[in-house]
């Protein structure tokens, strides 16, 4: 499968959006985020580029689901061929995930593909407050959870637990692969 370059405009204009909604200075968000005010700059310029990690740090401390900053506006009927697909590169793990669908401000979900390969994992940090996880293995096997109470899952298993702990993501055999529903109450 190819790997179509990170949505750049999407997650600039998105970025730009969600701070000054909220109300702060770009120095401000990049200090609550973690990152270079010149990184953060970069990104609402559409020229950085993002990793999922990053991304995280920016939703959390914007108070927004990831998607927001991934998603750009749906038509009515959308389809999603999966060459086309953008995915979103982890640093420090053989981790991609798609967003497929966004919820809405009402029904507040996020639909993901998952790619994994065994190396290293996935830690990944809390999400926003009273995030939910739910993952369905499709390929492989799986090692997930928050930390210290990890499940082992194979295809078709299915787990449920809180997003806003810090969780982990590890695949135990190659071509692992799940969909993930984030829930965001």
């Amino acid at each position: 499968m190819s790997q179509p370059a990170p949505p750049l405009a999407t997650i600039a204009a998105a970025l730009r959006r969600e701070r000054e909604r909220a109300g702060i200075s770009l120095a401000e968000l990049a200090r609550r985020a973690g990152l270079a005010k010149s990184t953060l700059s970069q990104l609402e310029n559409g020229t950085g580029n993002p990793s999922i990690e990053t991304l995280w740090s920016l939703g959390v401390a914007l108070g927004v689901p990831f998607s927001r900053l991934v998603e750009p506006p749906a038509p009515a009927v959308r389809v999603i061929r999966v060459g086309d697909i953008p995915r979103l590169q982890a640093d420090q793990a053989d981790f991609a995930a798609s967003l497929l669908s966004a919820g809405s401000p009402h029904t507040r979900r996020d639909l993901y593909v998952m790619e994994l390969e065994p190396g290293q994992p996935r830690d990944a940090e809390a999400h926003i407050p009273g995030s939910v996880e739910h993952v369905v293995v499709a390929a492989g096997r799986l090692r997930v959870g928050p930390a210290g109470d990890y499940v082992d899952l194979g295809p078709g298993d299915y787990v449920g637990f809180p997003g806003d702990v810090p969780h982990h993501y590890e695949a135990l055999e190659p071509g692992t692969w799940a969909v993930l529903v984030m829930e965001h109450r």
